[in-house]
């Protein structure tokens, strides 16, 4: 803590923008520490926090175009990505169109607060088309709200931060492996969280090939897109697929005699959503389901045919 408080008396702006920066770039250094302690060096005379809030919104702006861009330039694909390298991959898709599709451009308000969502919202933002003026125009009321907090908090509770900080000195190196322990225990449970997940997804899948078979033999009963409607019209579906409501899943089919074949796909890591729908079909008794290997994606990639 003292070489970050050392740092920022050093650098001080230049600090704030380039840990924003790369945390809204995607990598995994933490911003707030450096916006709160930052926010209690301007309440003992330091950097003006107008300042402080400025470069650091300046940070996020720049970080969040690039996602803009890239998700302009290889659509929901870009998602996908983004999501391999999330803790919580194999929901992180699912979730970001969900909170999207429910908020829409507004999401971006406070995108910065949720884990794991920022990067991949602002991606969605460009892969759906949003103009860019109106990408701008939440995403920096939005950054703006997530590093005044950071910077306010600081200012605020300077106090009490000091203390922290006095307590984590005096523990020398001891302090040093108790935040690094602390972290390691997350990243511990967040790796055995999916690691049980990953487990409840072992299922038989169907490849692209064997859909495009399939279909050309008239032998599939149902294809069933389970992504959200936002993205479903950003890429189109598969020919004759079916759109659901997941919280209606069996609603959805009623029509559909539960000895035929059932192709279920979405747009996520490991099929995930897929996997989950199609294991709530078996347990009414549907008798051959199969998710998509590599989902939307994959059938794309394959030179198929979409419709929207």
């Amino acid at each position: 803590m003292s070489h970050l408080i050392e740092l920022l008396q050093q650098y001080g702006l230049g600090l704030v923008f380039l840990n924003v920066l790369a945390l809204q770039a995607g990598l995994p250094l933490p911003a707030y520490p450096t916006l709160i302690v930052a926010g209690a060096l301007a309440a003992a005379g330091g950097t003006p926090v107008y300042q402080l809030v400025g470069v650091g919104v300046a940070g996020a702006l720049i970080a969040d175009s690039g996602w803009y861009i890239a998700g302009r330039k290889f659509g929901m694909r870009i998602l996908g990505t983004l999501c391999r390298v999330s803790l919580s991959q194999d929901t992180c898709v699912r979730q970001t169109e969900s909170i999207f599709q429910r908020f829409g451009p507004s999401s971006m308000l406070f995108a910065k607060f949720v884990p794991g969502f920022a990067s991949v919202a602002t991606a969605m933002a460009g892969a759906i088309r949003l103009s860019y003026l109106k990408f701008v125009a939440f995403d920096a009321v939005g950054a703006t709200l997530w590093v005044g907090v950071g910077v306010g908090l600081g200012y605020l509770f300077r106090d009490a931060i000091g203390e922290l900080m006095a307590k984590l000195s005096s523990l020398g190196k001891y302090g040093v492996m108790l935040v690094v322990a602390g972290f390691a225990l997350y990243i511990l449970f967040k790796w055995y969280r999916r690691y049980v997940f990953t487990r409840q997804l072992r299922m038989d899948r169907v490849t692209v090939d064997e859909l495009r078979n399939l279909i050309d033999e008239n032998k599939v009963q149902a294809l069933v897109d389970v992504r959200s409607a936002l993205t479903q019209a950003a890429t189109g579906r598969i020919p004759g697929a079916r759109a659901i409501d997941m919280k209606k899943i069996n609603e959805g089919f009623k029509d559909v005699p539960i000895e035929g074949e059932v192709i279920v796909y979405c747009a996520c890591p490991n099929e995930a959503t897929a996997v989950k729908v199609a294991q709530q079909l078996r347990k009414v008794g549907f008798k051959r389901i199969r998710p998509l290997l590599g989902g939307i994606d994959a059938w794309i990639e394959a030179g198929h045919e979409v419709e929207h």
